[in-house]
C-alpha cells in the first residue's frame, strides 16, 4: 500500500468527533464549524501523527515489538510482553500492520480533541495546530507510529483525566467508550497499570481530605477501567498460553534494577557460596552492570536458564536484598527516578539492528517482510540525534513549567481550567519515573512516552487566553 494510498484512507476513515456527541453543545465560537472543515482538520491532525511512519514507508519497529507480536504463535507468555497489545498487533497485521498505527492515530487524535472540547477549546484550528506543535516539538509523532505499547501510556493518564474528574463534557457513549480504552491501556504494559494505580490513590487521598475536588464517583469509574483491565489481561493470557496468570517479570525488572544499582554483586559477595543461589554464585564474578545488556545481549543470560531458569534465585536475591539493604534501596530508587525524570529523548530502541523482531515478522507475518525490508528504517536511515538537540530541552523546559501553569491556574480566574490537568500530568510525569526508574532502570523510552503531556498542557494555555477575557482578572478568596 503506498502513501497516498494510506493518506486517502485516513482521511476517509477520520469522524467528525464534534458531531458525533449529542449531548455536548458547543461554544458560540465553536457552533458554525463546518463539517467538511471538521474532517479536513481532524484527517491532517492524523496524517500528521502518522508522518514518521508514511515517511518511513512502514510502521516503525522497536526492540520489543517482536516479543508483543510472537506472543500468539509461539504460546507462551514472557516476561513484560502483554498479550493483550501481542493480539492487537495479530488482529491489525493487514496490510502491512497499517491499520495497527492508523488506529493508534485516530485514538491519540480523538482524546486530544476531548481534552480541548472538556476545556471548551476544540476548534478545528486548535486541534490541527496541536497535534502539529507536538508533532514537531514531541515526540508523540513517532510514538503513533511505532508498533508498540508506549502511546497508551499518556493517552491512558488524559482518559483517566476526563473519566474522573472531566465526565460532564462527555457523552454516555464517550464515556463507555474512554473506560474501555483505560481498560485496554492499562492491560499493555504494567508500568502504565501501576502509574494509573498511583494516580487513582492521589485522586483518593485528596477525595477524602478535600471533599468536592475529586469526585468519588469519577474514581469509581476509574476504578472499574483498572479492575476490567486485569481481566482482560488474565483472559487474553489464557487464550495465548491455556493458562490464568499474570505477565511474568515481577522478579526480574526489579533483580535488573539492583544488578545495575550494585546491589545484586554486595549482596552475592556477602552471601556466596549459598546452596539456593548456584547458578549466580558460580557466576558473580562474571555478571554485567548493565541490564539491558545482561538480559538482552548477554550469553550468560543465555547459559543461566534466562527468566525461567534463573527465576527462583533471583527472586530470593530480590526478595532478601530489600530487607538487608533498606537504606541502599531508598537511595538507589530516589537516584533511579530522579535519572529518569530527565531521560526523555526519542527514538530508543528503534534501529536497523533488532534482528528478533525481523525474524518474528518475517516468520510469522511474511505478508509484512517486502514492505518491511524496504522501509528506510531497515536501511538505516534514522537519526534521531538532531531532533532530540531539540525536543529533549523542550521537554524538561515543558515539565519544569507545569509548576508555573498549577500557580497560574491559582492566581488568574480565566487559566483555572487547566490547572487540575498540569496536577495530573504532573503526578503522571513524577509515578512513571518512580515506577520505570525506581521500579526497573531509568530509560529514555519510558520518559519520551510521558513527557508530551507537559506540552500539552502548555500548548493550552495561549489557546485558553484567547477564549476567555483577559479581564477576567484574579482569583477572588
Amino acid at each position: 500500500m503506498s502513501g497516498s494510498e494510506i493518506r486517502d484512507c485516513a482521511a476517509q476513515a477520520v469522524p467528525d468527533f464534534a458531531s458525533l456527541n449529542p449531548g455536548y453543545t458547543a461554544p458560540v465560537n465553536q457552533s458554525d464549524t463546518k463539517p467538511r472543515m471538521q474532517l479536513r482538520f481532524t484527517a491532517g491532525a492524523v496524517l500528521l501523527l502518522l508522518a514518521p511512519a508514511l515517511w518511513n514507508g512502514f510502521p516503525l519497529l522497536q526492540y520489543d515489538t517482536g516479543g508483543y507480536l510472537a506472543r500468539w504463535y509461539e504460546g507462551h507468555l514472557e516476561e513484560s510482553r502483554s498479550t493483550v497489545y501481542g493480539l492487537y498487533l495479530v488482529l491489525t497485521a493487514r496490510p502491512d500492520f497499517w491499520p495497527a498505527v492508523a488506529i493508534q492515530a485516530l485514538i491519540t487524535v480523538w482524546v486530544l480533541w476531548l481534552t480541548l472540547r472538556a476545556h471548551v477549546l476544540a476548534t478545528p484550528l486548535t486541534l490541527i495546530v496541536t497535534a502539529a506543535a507536538l508533532a514537531i516539538a514531541t515526540g508523540l509523532g513517532f510514538l503513533v507510529s511505532t508498533l508498540l505499547t508506549d502511546i497508551f501510556a499518556g493517552v491512558a493518564v488524559l482518559a483517566l483525566y476526563l473519566v474522573a474528574l472531566r465526565v460532564e463534557t462527555l457523552a454516555r457513549w464517550e464515556r463507555r467508550a474512554l473506560i474501555a480504552l483505560l481498560a485496554f491501556s492499562a492491560a499493555t504494559h504494567t508500568a502504565t497499570l501501576a502509574v494509573l494505580l498511583a494516580l487513582l490513590a492521589a485522586g483518593l487521598l485528596v477525595a477524602l481530605v478535600r471533599r468536592g475536588i475529586v469526585p468519588f464517583a469519577g474514581l469509581a469509574r476509574s476504578a472499574l477501567a483498572v479492575a476490567i483491565s486485569v481481566a482482560l489481561l488474565f483472559a487474553a493470557n489464557y487464550a495465548v498460553a491455556g493458562r490464568l496468570a499474570w505477565t511474568p517479570g515481577g522478579s526480574a525488572i526489579p533483580f535488573g534494577r539492583m544488578l545495575q544499582a550494585g546491589i545484586v554483586a554486595r549482596y552475592l559477595a556477602e552471601r556466596c557460596p549459598d546452596p539456593r543461589l548456584p547458578k549466580l554464585c558460580a557466576n558473580r564474578d562474571k555478571l554485567p552492570t548493565d541490564t539491558d545488556y545482561f538480559f538482552w545481549g548477554s550469553d550468560l543470560f543465555d547459559e543461566l536458564g534466562r527468566f525461567e531458569g534463573l527465576g527462583d534465585e533471583m527472586r530470593i536475591v530480590v526478595r532478601e536484598s530489600l530487607a538487608a539493604y533498606p537504606a541502599a534501596q531508598l537511595w538507589a530508587a530516589i537516584t533511579a527516578t530522579a535519572q529518569q525524570l530527565v531521560r526523555v529523548a526519542t527514538g530508543y530502541g528503534i534501529r536497523t539492528d533488532i534482528w528478533h523482531t525481523h525474524w518474528i515478522i518475517e516468520t510469522f507475518t511474511p505478508q509484512a517482510t517486502a514492505a518491511m525490508k524496504a522501509a528506510r528504517q531497515q536501511r538505516g536511515d534514522l537519526d534521531f540525534t538532531a531532533l532530540n538537540r531539540i525536543q529533549v530541552p523542550i521537554a524538561w523546559g515543558s515539565t519544569l513549567l507545569l509548576l508555573g501553569v498549577t500557580v497560574l491556574a491559582a492566581r488568574r480566574r480565566q487559566y483555572a481550567g487547566v490547572g487540575d490537568l498540569a496536577a495530573v500530568v504532573a503526578l503522571a510525569i513524577l509515578a512513571n519515573a518512580a515506577v520505570c526508574g525506581a521500579l526497573s532502570n531509568p530509560n529514555d523510552r519510558y520518559g519520551a512516552r510521558m513527557v508530551w503531556l507537559a506540552m500539552l498542557v502548555l500548548l493550552m494555555v495561549p489557546w485558553m487566553r484567547r477564549a476567555t477575557p483577559a479581564s477576567a482578572g484574579a482569583r477572588t478568596g
